[in-house]
């Protein structure tokens, strides 16, 4: 089998934050992702936690792309629009995907 080259892109943001974020991939062409919930981790504040958790008792989500190189700087202009204000994290990793034709 052939292995293409493509970008994931891992999008850490508060959950609030999820239907904002997934509108603006939508509008900049990015029609592929996946939400999932985070369940806590540490940062800059300490640790945290979804359970228990007055302050943050919506939590986090992380939203997953995979895309082709050349889309990948619309994703991101699109995601910064929205991160650069809140809470989050982004990160781009080489992928290699089987069905290019999807991306």
């Amino acid at each position: 089998m052939q292995i293409h080259k493509a970008k994931r892109v891992e999008i850490i943001i508060e959950a609030p934050m999820e239907r904002r974020l997934t509108d603006a991939l939508s509008e900049a062409g990015i029609t592929g992702f996946t939400v999932l919930p985070v369940l806590g981790g540490s940062g800059r504040s300490g640790l945290w936690s979804r359970e228990g958790q007055v302050s943050r008792a919506s939590g986090m989500v992380a939203i997953i792309a995979i895309v082709r190189e050349e889309r990948l700087d619309a994703l991101l202009d699109a995601a910064f629009t929205v991160v650069e204000r809140h809470i989050g994290v982004v990160s781009v990793t080489d992928c290699g995907v089987l069905r290019a034709e999807r991306f």
